[in-house]
């Protein structure tokens, strides 16, 4: 047996095991009778390096994938790439100072695959480097049309459904991006403006209104008061004339309008936020569209017509401000609304787009069959349900995204969609093998393509088979759904509504939502604040495995965890000493048939306690939990405790006891292997292959043996213990011998452990010791003596240390000790005097150690 290294080399052992592992292991067997467990792992934007907080989500998966493979499940845990979208987009203008525009359409979509496929091949270094036992026979990428071919089938079916519709529409709308967004992807960021209050000309004077959006002037649509508002109730009916822009609206009442903000009185616009759309539909009004596409402003903004939403504010208020019409101004603190990718204001444009149809009632009642970890989490998603007002809507103007499979006949306007046998497709492409209804051929391709979530909504159906399994055989719902808390109104509620939409069953049966990484100044973690840390830092300082047990000590999960550099450290010092005990453990022990002792039962039902312990914490997610057990098991029962117990069986002489404690260190050792593995995957293979030849990952998760902890074992354990504080208290070398040791104790305990531990003789006997307690000397206080009797104090201390103890302590009991001092009795208080006393038995001084289940005597 080659010599193992005092210092754990966790760089050496890490990248030797990832390149000769074989990950063939993981894969998901279609066919096996063991109880399946898919996990619906998240495909993240493949546009930049694997980060932190990607790391922790992924640490988390494999935790549950490693543990469930042991507890006997068919586990799938595939690896996605959601590589659609204005993310990928976003990113390639950024790196080739273009916009999509100015490219041909084929070439920019080259460009996005090929930052894809880059970000793709750093990720898989990234993850392997990290342990994950990913199924890679599962991977899927959605830009490859053998993925979105199922986006399309999706689309198709939920259109012959009519789940899915094109129509005019207000949607939230990127400037910058050029594309309709979802209300899900609208970030708010509270920003200081200003509130401009202006005046409206009306039949009976002026209407003072205050606005933040001068520029939406041209917008404007109709003004509403609150119909219990007293002062303006004589306007509602009549008209108000737009100032600048001179033409007549209504005057409406309306319940909704707060009386308290501004002037009382609302200006209405097409469109300035939700509560315009709001008003617009309930009151029928009409469409003025004042800002475009580019977020510039259109034709019926007359002089302002072509300046950006920011000129023409500025140029309108100034106008209004010179012609008298704003009187007054003051800051303003709102929420703006922002692309959830580029940061840029969004506007609410009327367009013409594809939507679903969204059910939140069915969406919350489906959230109520689905086990949430932790619970709470639920609420959001109820939450973001309540709220939403309009449909979902999935089309955007972009170009590196699924192909609408639709077409529009010139002539009649029909829209064409596609036959599900016809795909996958790109309408741009491909023409319809099949005539319109009405004879015609020549038809206009959908320029349009799929929001992003609509190829990830569908990845739990994707990874259980669909759509080519069906019934029984696809394998719906799957087990879990990992996923950050960021994504719940997106992911998790898309993923729902589709699930339920084309299968009618629920995604999973359980979401294990987790929390954010944060930086160690506790904020998100950001470039722009230096608080950023790659995983990669990691393994070339700690290694993988102190990464891993810093998501699984960070806490529960569902909340943030902040990365420290304290917790790696303190995650390697822990690696240290379970590689402490292997390297002195490995020459020591063996797999052999014996009988444990009372330490080993104690040790063994310890062990025991732990494995169903873990258990416990591992079925509910408690990653935390079960490593603090690990932790405490190993450094302060195995290494602490039980090793300083039986060093000497393992290093004396052959016989029942050696080989029970050899067997019993083994048991621990392998076993903890076994319980680290889904957390330190690294170091818990080199200790269990070199034990076994086997690999830990390919192994059963511990069964408790059936063993409780022994109280004789137990026992010995506290006296030990209690022997090495009496050496320490009495400065002696703990291996320094003893005159003798006597241990009485109900438990008729086992001995050879005390005696290699105190490394003296020690006798154990049943019953209570019979013990005197003899006065040996008188030890006058000071304290009490000095005060009371002043210049006369030392003659009473010289008399008093030299009275008989006896005679002393009978006085002491009594209430008065009488001093006899030149002729004189001198009575002093009972405190004047301590009595040392000693122990006897059988009329040998001893020292008395007083245990729960033993008292133990120390000869002097």
């Amino acid at each position: 047996m080659s010599e193992v290294s005092k210092e754990y080399n966790f760089s050496q052992v890490e990248e030797k095991w990832v390149q000769s592992w074989d990950s063939s292991i993981y894969h998901f067997d279609w066919e096996s009778k063991k109880p399946q467990y898919i996990i619906d792992t998240p495909p993240p934007y493949p546009t930049g390096d694997f980060h932190i907080g990607n790391a922790l989500n992924w640490c988390y998966i494999d935790y549950v994938a490693r543990y469930k493979r042991m507890r006997g499940y068919n586990v799938m845990f595939p690896q996605g790439w959601d590589c659609h979208g204005l993310p990928t987009e976003v990113k390639v203008e950024q790196l080739n100072h273009i916009t999509k525009n100015q490219v041909p359409r084929e070439e920019f979509r080259r460009l996005c695959e090929k930052l894809t496929f880059e970000a793709i091949e750093r990720f898989h270094l990234s993850m392997g480097r990290l342990g994950l036992s990913i199924d890679w026979s599962n991977e899927y990428v959605t830009m490859k049309p053998e993925y979105y071919v199922k986006t399309q089938t999706s689309f198709v079916r939920m259109y012959q459904s009519g789940q899915i519709y094109r129509a005019n529409h207000p949607v939230n709308w990127c400037p910058r991006c050029g594309t309709a967004i979802a209300f899900a992807e609208v970030e708010y960021d509270s920003r200081t403006t200003t509130l401009n209050y202006m005046r409206f000309s009306a039949q009976d004077g002026e209407m003072q209104i205050a606005t933040s959006r001068p520029e939406l002037l041209p917008a404007c649509v109709a003004v509403a008061v609150n119909p219990d508002d007293e002062r303006y109730r004589q306007y509602i009916g009549k008209n108000v004339l737009v100032p600048i822009f001179n033409y007549e609206v209504p005057v409406l009442a309306d319940p909704v309008v707060d009386t308290s903000f501004g002037t009382g009185i609302v200006m209405i616009c097409t469109f300035g936020d939700r509560q315009d759309v709001r008003w617009w539909m309930e009151h029928h009004l009409p469409l003025r569209q004042a800002i475009d596409r580019e977020g510039v402003l259109t034709a019926i903004a007359g002089p302002y017509a072509g300046l950006s939403v920011t000129e023409a504010k500025n140029k309108i208020t100034q106008d209004m401000i010179n012609e008298g019409i704003i009187f007054k101004q003051e800051p303003l603190e709102q929420n703006v609304g922002l692309c959830w990718r580029c940061k840029a204001p969004i506007e609410i444009l009327s367009e013409r787009q594809w939507f679903v149809k969204i059910n939140s009632e069915e969406i919350k009642k489906t959230a109520d069959e689905i086990d949430w970890v932790p619970p709470h989490m639920q609420v959001r998603l109820k939450n973001w349900a309540d709220s939403v007002e309009w449909d979902w809507c999935i089309s955007r103007q972009r170009i590196f995204a699924t192909p609408i499979p639709v077409w529009y006949c010139r002539q009649c306007q029909e829209i064409k969609v596609a036959r599900e046998e016809w795909l996958p497709l790109d309408p741009n492409q491909t023409h319809p093998p099949e005539k319109c209804k009405c004879g015609s051929d020549d038809f206009i391709p959908e320029q349009d393509v799929l929001d992003t979530w609509m190829d990830s909504s569908i990845s739990a159906l994707a990874v259980a088979g669909w759509p080519d399994r069906k019934g029984k055989d696809l394998r719906m719902p799957t087990q879990l759904r990992p996923q950050g808390h960021d994504i719940i109104r997106t992911w998790a509620f898309y993923t729902i509504l589709r699930t339920k939409s084309l299968e009618g069953v629920k995604p999973w049966d359980t979401i294990l939502v987790n929390g954010m990484a944060l930086g160690e100044d506790g904020h998100k973690m950001s470039k722009s604040l230096n608080n950023f840390i790659r995983p990669e830092e990691v393994f070339l300082t700690n290694g993988a495995d102190a990464l891993r047990q810093w998501g699984a000590m960070g806490g529960s999960p569902g909340n943030d965890i902040m990365f420290q550099w304290k917790e790696i450290t303190a995650a390697s010092r822990f690696q240290q000493k379970l590689w402490s005990i292997y390297r002195f453990s490995l020459p020591l022990i063996a797999r052999v048939d014996a009988v444990p002792g009372q330490v080993d039962r104690w040790l063994l039902g310890e062990l025991d306690s732990l494995i169903m312990k873990a258990t416990i914490a591992m079925d509910a997610f408690q990653f935390d939990e079960t490593m603090k057990a690990i932790r405490g098991f190993a450094w302060e029962v195995l290494a602490d405790n039980y090793i300083e117990l039986v060093k000497a069986r393992l290093y004396g002489p052959d016989g029942p006891e050696k080989r029970a404690a050899q067997n019993t260190l083994y048991t621990a050792l392998e076993t903890l292997s076994k319980l680290m593995a889904p957390f330190t995957p690294f170091i818990s293979e080199e200790i269990h292959h070199t034990l076994t030849g086997k690999s830990v990952h390919a192994q059963s998760w511990p069964e408790p043996f059936g063993i409780e902890i022994d109280t004789a074992g137990l026992a010995i354990k506290e006296i030990a213990a209690a022997l090495r504080r009496y050496k320490a208290e009495k400065g002696m070398a703990l291996n320094s011998p003893l005159p003798g040791i006597v241990v009485y104790s109900d438990l008729a305990l086992e001995t050879f452990d005390l005696v290699g531990v105190a490394n003296s003789q020690v006798d154990s006997r049943t019953g209570s010791p019979m013990i005197e307690m003899k006065p040996v000397a008188v030890k006058p206080q000071m304290k009490i003596i000095g005060p009371r009797f002043k210049d006369r104090s030392g003659k009473i201390i010289n008399a008093l240390g030299g009275m008989d103890p006896a005679l002393v302590a009978g006085q002491k009991a009594a209430g008065t000790i009488a001093v006899p001092v030149e002729g004189e009795i001198i009575e002093v208080p009972p405190e004047a005097a301590e009595i040392v006393v000693e122990s006897l038995s059988a009329g040998e001084a001893v020292d008395i150690l007083r245990l729960d289940n033993a008292t133990v005597l120390v000869r002097r």
